[in-house]
């Protein structure tokens, strides 16, 4: 956010700036007035205002120390942009959904709880701005004749005007919170209750207002007044004077930031545990590029039941955010990947959606030979759940004098590209391959196998790969099928061999196989043999 979106959102809270110009009337040149003003002055106050007003009740200790030690506007542009960044809940769109909704809620705050200081400043705003609307409000503006609930004693007295708001939930304040203001001066300036004795009217007039304890006599009201002896076997335990004081300490202090930036889930040391996590698969798979160079490829799949659907223009749409960070061994940052995964359905077929997955991949040259770690966070843009999670890998080194393999890949989706894949994801050499992370295909459904050979001789009587392939299917450690590589299929001519093929799964029977792909060198003295293995389930 440059300096004339801070401008414009500042003027929201009540900062209005005239703007002066010169008409062509001669000036005095000894006029003070018409020399030139230091503005220094007047931008500082533009971000003090920012800080001590605008965002005075959300922003944390260590960010306001930070704002703080700035020493230029441009830092403290940086600043801002990046503040509102943090609590974007959709970063992939221009408006900051977050920003829009504060600046509205100071607005609604300076309109409806102005009484004698701006809205904004009282009680009641200070919570409607940080916490937003309550999920429900008890509202009694005028007072007067009260029967109390069975939990603040029973009996019938005179209130002031007060008002109850209800959140559902709170992060870092709780569950089911409560939170009571009361206007004893009758000023409409309603202040937060540390007890439910302050919105009694009668509560200091003697005999008046009992509750049903001090009626029978099991009780006194002094006693009430002063907290001692409170006999009231039916209080709440949210009523409970330190649980109350602790709601209200929680309330006093910056919301979490929910949709914090997503590289700040990941930590030097690791991944940062968090809560109700997003589940996903991650899997890394290599393919020779050159000589000096591997094209590695990441894959992330979830369910997409662990995604909220959320209506968009009538289109039930789950979207998902992505953060990838790749360091050497070294500490020597070898890439970065940001991106977002959006899947739609329609309303019919919304309950099958929510029981498929949703896949996302991205490639990088790496060198080989080299060890990493590869660090990804995942947000649920309606939610704000996330998921993290690490994985180290080392790059193989492909020898250019033997035979070697690229990954072997059981894909849900196996076929030929087309014009339309050119620059698209899934797509290696010539065939556009989605992973299967999970393993699991339904009956019926084909099991793509792909890989990619390198090194291979071709056999010059035959011009043919001088190479023998063949698929062994076992089940429970037998052998179910074995069917050898005839290379009619998707291959290249040179020294890389593709492999690619699709096995029909209609009459097999459900449980667990494994896929052996046997890959013999029949050139040369030493007869080369690679056995590169897969699991999958065959599920109804």
């Amino acid at each position: 956010m440059r300096r004339s979106n801070t401008i414009k959102y500042l003027l929201v809270s009540g900062i209005i700036f005239v703007l002066g110009s010169s008409f062509g009337i001669a000036q005095d040149p000894n006029d003070p007035s018409t020399k030139a003003r230091k503005t220094k002055v007047e931008v500082a106050e533009i971000y003090q205002r920012w800080l001590s007003k605008d965002v005075r009740y959300i922003i944390t200790k260590e960010e306001k120390k930070a704002f703080k030690a700035l020493k230029t506007d441009d830092e403290r542009e940086n600043f801002i942009e990046n503040f509102w960044r943090r609590r974007d809940p959709n970063p992939d769109t221009e408006e900051n959904e977050y920003r829009d909704e504060y600046y509205e809620r100071i607005a609604y705050a300076n309109e409806h709880f102005t009484s004698g200081k701006p809205g904004w400043m009282t009680d009641r705003g200070r919570i409607y701005i940080a916490w937003g609307k309550p999920d429900g409000v008890e509202s009694h503006p005028m007072g007067g004749s009260y029967n109390r609930p069975s939990y603040e004693g029973g009996g019938t007295t005179t209130t002031y005007p007060f008002e109850i708001w209800f959140y559902r939930y709170l992060e870092g304040v709780g569950s089911g919170i409560e939170i009571e203001f009361v206007d004893p001066t009758g000023s409409g300036e309603y202040r937060i209750a540390q007890n439910a004795n302050e919105k009694d009217a009668l509560q200091f007039v003697p005999g008046a207002g009992l509750t049903t304890a001090e009626s029978l006599g099991l009780s006194t009201k002094g006693d009430r007044i002063s907290g001692v002896n409170r006999n009231n076997t039916y209080m709440r335990e949210q009523d409970t004077p330190f649980r109350r004081l602790e709601t209200q300490v929680a309330l006093s202090r910056p919301p979490k930031v929910k949709f914090s930036d997503l590289e700040g889930s990941l930590s030097d040391s690791g991944v940062i545990e968090r809560e109700n996590p997003v589940d996903f698969d991650l899997r890394v798979d290599f393919f020779r590029q050159s000589e000096n160079r591997v094209l590695t490829t990441f894959t992330l799949q979830t369910e997409n039941k662990e995604l909220v659907f959320k209506d968009v223009g009538g289109i039930p749409t789950a979207q998902m955010n992505i953060f990838g960070r790749i360091t050497a061994v070294t500490n020597r940052r070898a890439g970065i990947f940001e991106d977002s995964v959006t899947t739609t359905s329609t309303a019919e077929n919304l309950a099958a959606s929510k029981n498929a997955k949703s896949v996302y991949q991205t490639a990088y040259p790496l060198d080989p030979g080299g060890t990493y770690k590869v660090e990804v966070a995942v947000r649920d843009v309606v939610s704000g759940k996330k998921g993290v999670q690490q994985l180290g890998f080392t790059v193989p080194k492909f020898d250019d004098k033997k035979l070697w393999t690229s990954t072997l890949i059981l894909a849900s989706r196996l076929r030929q590209t087309t014009d339309q894949d050119i620059g698209g994801r899934f797509v290696i050499g010539n065939a556009k391959v989605i992973p299967n992370l999970s393993g699991v295909y339904k009956r019926g459904r084909q099991v793509g196998i792909y890989m990619q050979v390198y090194n291979a001789k071709i056999d010059q009587t035959t011009l043919k790969p001088a190479v023998d392939v063949e698929y062994i299917l076992m089940r429970k450690g037998q052998v179910v099928l074995k069917q050898k590589e005839d290379w009619s299929g998707l291959s290249d001519s040179g020294s890389r061999l593709t492999l690619a093929r699709l096995l029909p799964t209609a009459g097999m029977a459900t449980g667990e196989y494994e896929l052996m792909v046997k890959i013999t060198d029949n050139v040369g003295s030493e007869r080369r043999t690679l056995q590169p293995k897969e699991k999958f389930t065959i599920v109804e």
